[in-house]
């Protein structure tokens, strides 16, 4: 116990890893499929390697639309499919897919920014000398680009943490759940402001680590 807080270490533990588990496996989620994203509506746009107007016109409404929908109304709307793919509504893992479908398209968006800041002479002179649109993508326009990944999914990754604290609310676990449940439903705000703390401080080690590698990224 810490003083007269209802506070327990090993829950307050239990919460903590929830949060990392659900934010860092919901990132690698988020990464790979804003990356796909993201190439998708480079590449479609007008004058890109694969112009597809109705491509892009469908991919960009996906984004738009669930950019668009709250997170913790996602996450209602997705209970069928949660329920269907992981067996349960409740738990760290029944949160995933909602937070992942939830950021990724965020993501994407950051990616087609990124991408449309390469150079393209750089891109027209890969092409110019036969380069498969392949060899185009993995070794001129991500390279170029991942400084700007990095920082982009860093702010991803603090979008998420708060993500995973509104799913909390509802039963996903971590810090938000503990904080909903045992400190703000008994009135027990201790609790409330430990989390909140926490939540501060893993924030932080998130921002430190994507600065950190997006600066050993960038050559210029």
């Amino acid at each position: 116990m810490l003083n007269d807080s209802n506070i327990k270490i090993d829950d307050l533990l239990e919460a903590t890893y929830e949060t990392f588990y659900m934010t860092t496996i919901a990132l690698v989620g988020t990464f790979i499929l804003g990356i796909l994203l993201g190439l998708l509506l480079y590449l479609t746009m007008k004058g890109g390697i694969w112009e597809n107007k109705f491509l892009n016109f469908i991919v960009a409404a996906i984004v738009n639309v669930f950019r668009a929908i709250p997170f913790i109304i996602l996450i209602l709307l997705l209970f069928p499919f949660t329920n269907f793919l992981i067996g349960s509504i409740r738990g760290p893992n029944a949160a995933l897919p909602a937070l992942i479908i939830g950021a990724a398209p965020f993501y994407g968006r950051l990616v087609e920014i990124a991408l449309r800041e390469v150079d393209k002479g750089v891109v027209e002179a890969a092409q110019s000398m036969g380069a498969k649109t392949r060899t185009i993508i993995f070794k001129v326009l991500l390279p170029e680009s991942m400084p700007a990944l990095i920082s982009g999914i860093t702010v991803t990754a603090i979008a998420l943490i708060g993500y995973t604290a509104m799913a909390g609310a509802i039963g996903a676990g971590g810090l938000g759940s503990y904080a909903y449940y045992s400190g703000f439903q008994r009135r027990d705000f201790d609790i409330v402001f430990i989390c909140s703390v926490i939540i501060v401080i893993i924030v932080f080690i998130f921002q430190f680590i994507g600065d950190f590698i997006s600066n050993k990224l960038d050559k210029r």
